[in-house]
């Protein structure tokens, strides 16, 4: 298991993490370059020239690779870290996260409001049920995740899957099983590393009904 909750790909490219020393697959990984003023610059979709260095989809990891220089040594040349970088990459990979959510709804792979992710679930048609990390606490017991790996996801705000959606908040969003799902469920747990969220994954997290109806 990865840190950032994957199960190892045995077929999939895995790198080192210059913080924590251990190899895993690419994308449990935050990928990182050198931009030409030498500054460290986060590649979130990993699609920039150059020679990548990889951390850990982890806070701690990420801290301590610029308290340590260890961006620098990887590189093999001085290189500077931004004030703030763990929160940089948190946000990129929020923005991403939800990016792809917002795709999923748009490809009919993705519902939100309480009756529509319960209808779902029921079904058989949610691969993934979604909570808002934020939401109150009430009813947690009235939705359950699927059974399986990457069966829920609850590092993302209210606010945040709102957004995927075009609304102001959204508590519950289920994701049928597919590609985007998948792309989804990756960029969430590293968001999770990211934010230190160690919730479960038993759909325990629920919360109360959306605001509106989808």
């Amino acid at each position: 298991m990865t840190r950032g909750g994957r199960e190892k790909d045995r077929d999939e490219p895995e790198r080192k993490c210059i913080a924590t020393g251990e190899s895993q697959p690419k994308a449990g990984l935050i990928r990182f370059c050198v931009g030409p003023d030498g500054q460290i610059v986060p590649d979130v979709l990993g699609k920039l020239p150059g020679r990548g260095i990889y951390v850990s989809a982890d806070r701690g990891a990420i801290e301590k690779a610029v308290k340590k220089n260890l961006f620098s040594r990887a590189a093999r040349q001085p290189v500077k870290a931004p004030d703030g970088l763990a929160d940089l990459v948190e946000t990129l990979v929020a923005q991403r996260t939800v990016e792809l959510l917002s795709m999923a709804r748009k490809a009919g792979e993705a519902v939100t409001g309480y009756e529509k992710v319960k209808d779902w679930l029921v079904k058989g048609t949610a691969a993934t049920l979604v909570q808002a990390s934020d939401g109150s606490e009430r009813g947690k017991t009235k939705l359950h995740a699927p059974d399986g790996a990457n069966g829920f996801i609850g590092c993302l705000s209210a606010g945040e899957i709102g957004l995927a959606f075009g609304r102001e908040r959204a508590i519950h969003a289920a994701l049928a099983a597919g590609g985007l799902r998948s792309r989804v469920v990756e960029e969430a747990a590293k968001l999770a590393g990211l934010r230190g969220w160690t919730g479960g994954d038993d759909g325990g997290e629920t919360a109360m009904k959306d605001t509106k109806n989808a």
